[in-house]
C-alpha cells in the first residue's frame, strides 16, 4: 500500500534574488471580510529554494513544499510561469 503525499503548492511574484540559490516570492491570496463583507487582498513572502537560477525578479512562479533548507526557506521553485 503506497501513501501519497500532497504538497501545497502556491503562485506568487518574485521580488527579490538576491540571495545565493533562494528566491523571494511574494504570495496573494483574496478572501472576504467576516464583519464588513469586503474583499481583502493579503499578502505573504515565501523564501523558495532555486538551485538552477531559473527565476529572476518579476517572474510569476509557483512554488511547492520541501524539507527545510534552512530557517527561512521551506519551499523550492517548481516552475517559472510565461
Amino acid at each position: 500500500m503506497s501513501t501519497k503525499t500532497f504538497k501545497r503548492k502556491l503562485d506568487g511574484v518574485v521580488v527579490s534574488v538576491k540571495n545565493d540559490k533562494t528566491v523571494v516570492v511574494n504570495v496573494a491570496r483574496r478572501f472576504k471580510h467576516p464583519v464588513y463583507s469586503k474583499f481583502v487582498t493579503k499578502t505573504k513572502k515565501y523564501h523558495a529554494h532555486n538551485e538552477s537560477f531559473e527565476a529572476s525578479l518579476g517572474d510569476n512562479v509557483t512554488i511547492i513544499e520541501s524539507k527545510p533548507y534552512s530557517k527561512l526557506k521551506k519551499w523550492e521553485l517548481l516552475k517559472v510561469n510565461k
